[in-house]
């Protein structure tokens, strides 16, 4: 399937997202859309696929003039869109999430089963998933959904499969498998749509390149023909200098230490510390229980055995609002659901953990609220017409920003970093590096949750790597490497 999209232009009230685009995706290329967070790349792939009404503009679809009502006419036409922000319904099995809307039945209306559920095993050994299909979706991790929602897209059979961020919060092993279907596919003469901030897998996987900045295409080229920095400097409009920010930490006493901390089923006897100053990495594969570690330190879930010091002194965090009260902050991997309420305005997702700082004698003051919101919009930069929009409108990488935001402003001690930069462009990653240094200048301790392994390596002060429940290995920053690391996270020595 060959399309070209030439000068399309949208607005969303008086913001002006796209104005005079152009895009070609060649049948059998995997070719990647890049730009910052707010840049355009989902909206112009939601006018191609019937989401949105485009103002202005042309598709043409193997050569004629064609224009889709509504996703689902897209995804009959062949063309499947597996989206940044998950769309499994987490009541309903996982067998059901697959086939939604496409269920396989008799002449008499009764639910082929068996055939449905060979197909999804069929699918799943291909990405090596070793999900049960009868599980509540909403059971499983978010590495788990993303993993779910490829799946039901490869089993539309479609000619073209637009991919937003679909490694986000999937481990090494499962994009390197992802890779292979992606070059299986590539071979039968499917095309596919591949939006992402990793630079590396752009140039591991990818053909050609297509940059977007503020609604408008700069550039398109093949792979072969540009370079990280190249890519960089037409994303952002500037040279971007080193990739991730020295850090100089001066480390202070321990801030937070676990001992032996077990959750049953979860995790076993996980002990660990982290120093004011310091910035601890927590690394392992999908499932390996690093976040239901992080879970239970903020309160969400109950520890059945050890121990959490605060400052030298034990604690007994039951939920989080304790958790806040000692200081700890948590940004979790899941901002769709868990860090933020989406029909909230910015202003009141950031002001939600702070309230008592902005109440007078019950009352709130709106003045010193605007003040603080309206200092952390510009501190990290979210790209918004003002704090009143709703989060639910901000491009991912905003909506993460907003997350951070909210729990940078309770002046924390601890600050626990659950995928921080998920979704979050290049630009705005040095951002939240930037800010993660500011932070540890004054004090905090940090521990962060990262698949990135390059991440890992290059802020953390200290890793731990977690694997089936246990940390198997703690590694100095000056030692550190990947193939250390995934040996400990496959249960190496």
């Amino acid at each position: 399937m060959h399309i070209k999209m030439n000068g399309i232009h949208k607005a969303f009230g008086t913001n002006q997202v796209l104005s005079g685009v152009d895009f070609e995706l060649k049948e059998g290329e995997v070719h990647a859309l890049m730009g910052e967070n707010g840049a355009g790349k989902s909206t112009m792939m939601n006018i191609l696929t019937g989401l949105h009404k485009r103002d202005q503009g042309t598709i043409f679809i193997d050569g004629k003039e064609t224009y889709f009502k509504s996703p689902k006419e897209a995804e009959q036409y062949g063309i499947a869109f597996i989206h940044q922000e998950l769309n499994v319904w987490p009541d309903m099995t996982v067998l059901d999430n697959l086939f939604i809307g496409k269920e396989l039945k008799t002449p008499l209306g009764f639910l082929k089963m068996k055939e449905m559920k060979s197909l999804s095993k069929k699918q799943f050994e291909k990405l090596s998933v070793t999900i049960p299909l009868e599980q509540e979706a909403g059971l499983c991790s978010v590495g788990q959904q993303q993993m779910i929602e490829i799946a039901k897209a490869l089993m539309t059979n479609a000619k073209v499969i637009i991919m937003d961020e679909p490694t986000a919060a999937l481990t090494e092993r499962e994009i390197q498998k992802l890779f292979e279907v992606i070059n299986a596919l590539r071979k039968e003469g499917v095309s596919i749509v591949y939006i992402s901030h990793r630079m590396e897998e752009i140039f591991t996987i990818c053909d050609r390149i297509t940059v977007m900045r503020d609604g408008k295409t700069v550039d398109t080229k093949a792979i072969r023909e540009t370079n990280f920095d190249e890519v960089v400097q037409k994303m952002v409009g500037r040279e971007l200098t080193d990739r991730f920010p020295e850090r100089a930490p001066t480390l202070g006493e321990k801030v937070l230490e676990v001992r032996n901390a077990t959750r049953n089923g979860a995790f076993q006897k996980v002990s660990f510390s982290v120093k004011a100053g310091e910035i601890v990495g927590v690394s392992g594969l999908m499932g390996a229980g690093r976040t239901e570690i992080m879970r239970a330190l903020f309160g969400l879930d109950k520890l059945d055995d050890g121990e959490i010091l605060v400052n030298g002194q034990k604690v007994s965090i039951k939920n989080p609002y304790e958790a806040v009260k000692l200081g700890i902050g948590f940004i979790t991997e899941d901002r769709k659901t868990e860090g933020l309420i989406l029909d909230f305005s910015i202003r009141d997702n950031m002001a939600l953990p702070n309230l008592k700082s902005f109440s007078k004698k019950g009352l709130i003051d709106d003045k010193t609220e605007s003040e603080f919101v309206d200092l952390l919009i510009k501190r990290l930069q979210i790209k918004t017409e003002s704090g009143k929009t709703s989060a639910k409108n901000l491009s991912g990488g905003n909506q993460q920003k907003v997350v951070i935001a909210k729990w940078v402003g309770i002046g924390p001690k601890v600050l626990i970093l659950d995928e921080p930069t998920r979704g979050v462009d290049v630009g705005a990653k040095r951002e939240i590096y930037q800010l993660m240094n500011e932070l540890t200048d004054r004090g905090v301790a940090i521990i962060m949750v990262s698949s990135e392994l390059p991440e890992v390596l290059g802020m953390s002060d200290r890793i731990l790597v977690v694997h089936e429940g246990r940390i198997t290995g703690e590694l100095m920053k000056e030692e550190a490497t990947q193939e250390k690391i995934m040996t400990f996270a496959t249960g190496g020595n």
